[in-house]
């Protein structure tokens, strides 16, 4: 007998994105289940957690598909097991992991390409956090001024949602105007180290902004790590060593054309496998745009980690 791969769990993140989510999840499951889908819409996440190891096991889990950001996917993969197939109704901010795969926020091409769609197994990294519980991410991690804003960002988040409002807790592109203005007159740009462990060892020091690459996908789409792949068994790194906002910009405006600020004496790309992170001050960092803590901090790839299900390739 062939069990049917037909069930669809759909994790609606309710804090994520400009708009209600619930329309758009409600939406795709009206159209999944036009397409004799069985479809259960969930926001609690143990539960969520709960039924796709029970549909993945019984092999009747087509995907579980979260409406949210690329913290939404990322929260997704930490949370179920291995081989699990994920996709996004994309209804966060930057939809970076989205716009990556083309899966876009069309509640009625989502369920074309969940029941057409190819499954693709990809890397992730891992921030093995000291004294915390390690974390997946999918897309990237940085150290240093963006995760000092991303911290401001939903720290101004939470407490419009505890404070009732409405709509306080959804982030635009606008929500970041404050945090922004607030760490150009705060943050400090403390130096880092940046220990490469493996293939090869070496220490690079006086860093002052650090990403790790695993997908190439940056804010509005800057290419700032332009040989990232997602399936390549590396973390690719985009080292800055200027400490400064007007440093900050020129990266930027380099970056955007054509990946000039790799030229830089004062820029330092490569790839490896495993990093340790270090600093004497308190440096924030963040994975996937969700603040993580403060470094010291180790990071490593993990090879074929998660399965994403991604439109047919024609």
């Amino acid at each position: 007998m062939i069990i049917p791969i037909r069930k669809v769990i759909i994790s609606v993140n309710p804090k994520a994105g400009r708009s209600s989510p619930m329309l758009r999840a409600k939406e795709l499951s009206d159209r999944l289940q036009e397409k004799k889908f069985s479809v259960e819409l969930l926001t609690d996440l143990d539960e969520v957690t709960e039924k796709a190891k029970i549909f993945h096991t019984n092999r009747e889990l087509r995907v579980v598909v979260g409406v949210g950001g690329d913290g939404t996917a990322a929260t997704l993969v930490n949370r179920t097991e291995p081989g699990t197939p994920v996709t996004l109704l994309a209804s966060g901010t930057a939809n970076l992991l989205a716009k990556h795969f083309r899966l876009g926020n069309n509640p009625k091409r989502l369920a074309e390409i969940i029941e057409t769609g190819n499954i693709l197994t990809l890397d992730a990294g891992r921030a093995n956090i000291t004294g915390g519980v390690p974390r997946l991410f999918l897309v990237m991690l940085s150290c240093g001024f963006d995760a000092d804003v991303v911290n401001g960002v939903h720290a101004h988040r939470e407490e419009r949602y505890r404070q009732g409002h409405k709509h306080g807790a959804h982030i635009s592109y606008f929500s970041y105007a404050q945090p922004i203005c607030r760490s150009l007159w705060q943050y400090r740009f403390h130096k880092m180290t940046i220990e490469v462990i493996e293939p090869e060892h070496k220490i690079i020091n006086t860093i002052r902004w650090a990403f790790f690459f695993n997908i190439n996908r940056y804010a509005w789409g800057l290419p700032l790590a332009p040989f990232a792949r997602e399936d390549d068994g590396q973390l690719d790194y985009v080292l800055f060593r200027g400490g400064s906002v007007f440093h900050g910009c020129c990266y930027t405006v380099l970056a955007q054309c054509f990946s000039l600020h790799r030229f830089l004496p004062t820029v330092g790309l490569g790839q490896a496998t495993r990093y340790r992170i270090m600093s004497d001050q308190p440096v924030p960092f963040q994975l996937d745009g969700d603040p993580g803590g403060v470094l010291p901090l180790d990071v490593e790839i993990v090879p074929n980690r998660f399965t994403l299900l991604v439109p047919k390739i024609r």
